[in-house]
C-alpha cells in the first residue's frame, strides 16, 4: 500500500490543480513541483488507510521510486488497484487521470469501479455522468448518466454540478423549460458574477421554451469580471476554404482547459460573414456557471466553421489548430482556419 499511496498523493496533487478539471499535463514544471511535494503523502496514506501507525515504514521496506511522468505514475497506480482493487479513492483519481489524458472510456470504467465502492457518494455520481457525457460519441448525456444524475440529487439535493449537467441533459433532449426550471435554484447557490452568467443560460433556455425572461433582482449581482475581456482573438480563413462559404455559416470561437475535458470554458457563436474577425473572450462568455474563464490560468484557443450553426462538430465543418494562451494575457492570439473536419 505504501506505493499506492505515493501514487495517490502525487496524483491528487496533480489531478486536482483545477476547480473541476485539471490543468498540468502541458506543464512540467507543475509535475516537478508536485513531486517535490510528496511530503503530504503522509496525510493522504492516512486517509486512505484510516490509522496513523500505516504512516510508518518498515527499515527493510524498499522506498518507490518517484514516477517521472504522468503516463508512469497512472501505470503504477493501475498495477496497485490490480494488486488492492477495493479503494474507491484510488480509482476515483484514476478515473481523474484518464480524464485529463482524455481515455474517456478507461475513465468510465474507473469511476464505475469506484462507485461500486462508494454507490451514495453523490461526487462520485456526478463523475460517473461526466465521464459518461465525455465517453459517448455524441457528447449526450445518456439515459444512465440521467439517473446518475438524479440519485445524487436524492442524496445530495445542492448538488450544484449535479443539477448543473441534468438542467444540461434536458436542454439537448429539446426541454429548455425543464432546463431552466432545473437551474433556477442554483442562482441561491452562486455568487454574483456566477449568478450572472447563470441567469443569462437560464433566459436563453426560457426563450427557447417561449417564457418571458426572469425579473432582474432587486440588487443587482456585482459583475467585476463580467464586462472584463481576458483574451482576444483574431480569427482568419484560408483563401480556398472561404471560397467554400455560402453566407449562412456560424463561428464558434472558443477556449478550453489545457489538457482538461472538451467542454468550453468561454465561447462566442458569430455569423461567419467576414473574415478578418478580432472577437474578446470574458467571464460573460462561460459556459459553465461553475467554472469561469478567470478561473483558468491556461486554455486552448479554437474556432470553427459549423454549416449547420451546430455547437458539435460535424464532418463538414472548417476549424483551427488549436493555440495555447494564458489568460489574462495583453497578447492578441491568431487562429487560422485550414481544415476540414472528417
Amino acid at each position: 500500500m505504501t506505493v499506492f499511496s505515493a501514487i495517490a498523493s502525487l496524483l491528487t496533487l496533480l489531478v486536482l490543480v483545477g476547480v473541476l478539471w485539471p490543468l498540468w499535463s502541458s506543464s512540467r514544471r507543475l509535475f516537478v513541483g508536485a513531486v517535490a511535494a510528496l511530503g503530504i503523502g503522509a496525510l493522504a496514506l492516512y486517509r486512505l488507510l484510516g490509522t496513523p501507525a500505516a504512516i510508518e515504514m518498515p527499515a527493510t521496506m524498499p522506498a518507490a521510486a518517484a514516477p517521472a511522468s504522468l503516463d508512469e505514475a497512472v501505470k503504477q497506480l493501475e498495477a496497485e488497484l490490480k494488486r488492492n482493487p477495493n479503494e474507491p479513492e484510488g480509482w476515483r483519481l484514476l478515473g481523474r487521470s484518464y480524464l485529463s489524458l482524455e481515455r474517456y472510456t478507461e475513465a468510465r470504467t474507473a469511476f464505475e469501479t469506484a462507485l461500486k465502492l462508494a454507490p451514495d457518494d453523490a461526487n462520485l455520481l456526478v463523475e460517473n455522468a461526466q465521464a459518461r457525457l465525455y465517453a459517448a460519441p455524441d457528447k449526450q448525456l445518456d439515459a444512465q448518466a440521467v439517473a446518475l444524475l438524479q440519485r445524487a440529487l436524492a442524496i445530495e439535493p445542492q448538488h450544484q454540478r449535479a443539477r448543473w449537467f441534468l438542467g444540461v441533459s434536458q436542454r439537448q433532449q429539446g426541454q429548455p423549460a425543464e432546463a431552466a426550471r432545473t437551474w433556477e435554484p442554483l442562482l441561491a447557490q452562486v455568487d454574483g458574477g456566477t449568478a450572472a452568467t447563470l441567469r443569462s443560460q437560464i433566459n436563453q433556455a426560457r426563450a427557447e421554451a417561449g417564457l418571458a425572461p426572469l425579473p432582474e433582482p432587486a440588487t443587482p449581482a456585482p459583475v467585476a469580471t463580467l464586462g472584463k475581456p481576458l483574451l482576444k482573438v483574431s480569427v482568419d480563413i484560408a483563401p480556398e476554404l472561404k471560397a467554400r462559404l455560402t453566407g449562412g455559416e456560424t463561428l464558434f470561437v472558443f477556449a478550453r482547459q489545457a489538457g482538461g475535458p472538451p467542454m468550453p470554458v468561454a465561447a462566442k457563436r458569430v455569423p461567419a460573414s467576414s473574415f478578418p474577425i478580432t472577437l474578446e473572450l470574458g467571464d460573460g462568455d462561460s459556459p459553465m456557471p461553475t467554472l469561469k474563464l478567470s478561473q483558468v490560468p491556461k486554455v486552448e484557443l479554437g474556432a470553427r466553421v459549423s454549416r449547420a450553426g451546430d455547437v458539435m462538430a460535424k464532418a463538414g465543418d472548417l476549424e483551427a489548430v488549436m493555440v495555447p494562451a494564458e489568460v489574462g494575457s495583453a497578447q492578441a492570439y491568431s487562429l487560422r482556419i485550414q481544415r476540414v473536419v472528417e
